[in-house]
């Protein structure tokens, strides 16, 4: 396995400025490489080129060259040549119709299973998974399929939080998966919160950042701790 995978939880961690959290965690996994194709489907309230100035503004702290897929006439040449791939947060139905429009889904799954560096962060997190069925994003849109990159081959659930509002009714974030391991209970689900990510080097897998993270499945929850390699036989 040669895919190298950095999945953030999100793009900023309480007041912090735009991926300020994690550029030193970027720039490491970048390893060199000063430049990023960003893919900005996820935007849905904000322009494109809104949203690749938003990025290109906090790498510009590391020295990395940002160019939008949208600013190129042909998406997939754009992807067959880059050096790098980062997807954003926003709402991951349109994000994964957005890709299946472009014909970019096997390309993309292409070009990291041949290891160039892949960031996500939220949405760019949840279609590196098997599928978008974790999501905690409304569905606006109804992309061609639920299947994602499948880049790991688990499900991915970013934001993770058990925190529940008083006077709140609805499902939690907790009983929505423990619904999913109904349903699905031989498949893995990595539960990241804010500040945290999910980082593949080669075949092996681990947490960064300061806390722990939990896997779902076959109806038990089992904490990942922070700093340490993940096991998701």
């Amino acid at each position: 396995m040669n895919k190298s995978l950095l999945l953030l939880s999100s793009s900023r961690v309480g007041s912090t400025k735009y991926l300020e959290h994690a550029l030193a965690w970027i720039d490491e996994h970048l390893s060199g490489t000063r430049e990023l194709l960003f893919v900005p489907y996820a935007g849905v309230a904000i322009s494109y080129d809104e949203y690749t100035d938003m990025v290109q503004t906090a790498l510009s702290e590391i020295g990395v060259k940002v160019t939008g897929i949208h600013q190129i006439e042909d998406a997939r040449q754009a992807v067959a040549d880059a050096k790098a791939i980062a997807i954003g947060g926003g709402n991951t139905f349109h994000l994964l119709h957005q890709l299946y429009q472009h014909d970019l889904m096997a390309i993309i799954s292409e070009r990291v299973n041949q290891g160039i560096p892949y960031i996500g962060w939220s949405a760019g997190s949840n279609v590196a998974g098997i599928s978008i069925r974790t999501t905690n994003d409304m569905p606006i849109i109804e992309p061609p399929a639920f299947q994602a990159l499948q880049l790991l081959p688990v499900q991915i659930n970013p934001h993770y939080t058990d925190y529940i509002a008083p006077g709140h009714n609805g499902e939690t974030r907790e009983q929505r998966l423990q619904e999913f391991m109904v349903v699905e209970p031989d498949t893995s689900v990595l539960a990241i919160v804010e500040g945290t990510a999910l980082h593949l080097d080669k075949a092996k897998l681990s947490l960064l950042g300061s806390q722990n993270g939990w896997h779902f499945k076959s109806g038990n929850k089992t904490p990942l701790f922070a700093g340490n390699e993940i096991n998701i036989d």
